[in-house]
């Protein structure tokens, strides 16, 4: 798996900039510490035609963020070191992302959880487990 990894991310560092891509394709980032979680959000999105980048922590999805510029990302909150809180406070302060769409993508159902969300900066919620339909809902709203 570390091996799959570091060759995703060699292929990230060897692609051409996102932005040479057609207009058409949008670009998603999925960062989530659970390879399950990303998977199954990665096997939906692209289903629907995204291009799907994954992280597999906070540090990992601001650099991916960085380089390929998503059109929407979508974030754990619990993640080990950088926490989808973290990640979402230090995108925030960079222009290119002051109105990035990001969704909170969590198990987190606690009263007050989502509104916390919101309040940090995201601009989607959902719970796990997830509903298939209501990620796709969300996905197209947050990129509409």
């Amino acid at each position: 798996m570390a091996f799959d990894l570091r060759l995703r991310m060699r292929q990230l560092t060897d692609m051409p900039p996102a932005t040479s891509e057609g207009p058409s394709v949008k670009r998603v980032l999925v960062a989530d510490d659970k390879a399950t979680g990303r998977e199954l959000v990665r096997t939906v999105l692209e289903a629907k035609g995204y291009q799907v980048f994954e992280a597999s922590d906070g540090l990992e999805a601001l650099e991916i963020a960085h380089r390929v510029h998503p059109h929407l990302i979508i974030l754990d909150l619990h993640m080990p070191g950088l926490d989808g809180f973290g990640v979402i406070k230090e995108l925030r302060l960079h222009p290119n992302f002051a109105v990035t769409p990001v969704m909170a993508l969590t198990a987190s159902a606690m009263e007050g959880d989502r509104q916390r969300a919101i309040s940090s900066g995201f601009t989607g919620y959902i719970t796990k487990p997830v509903s298939l339909k209501t990620l796709r809902a969300e996905v197209e709203r947050l990129l509409a």
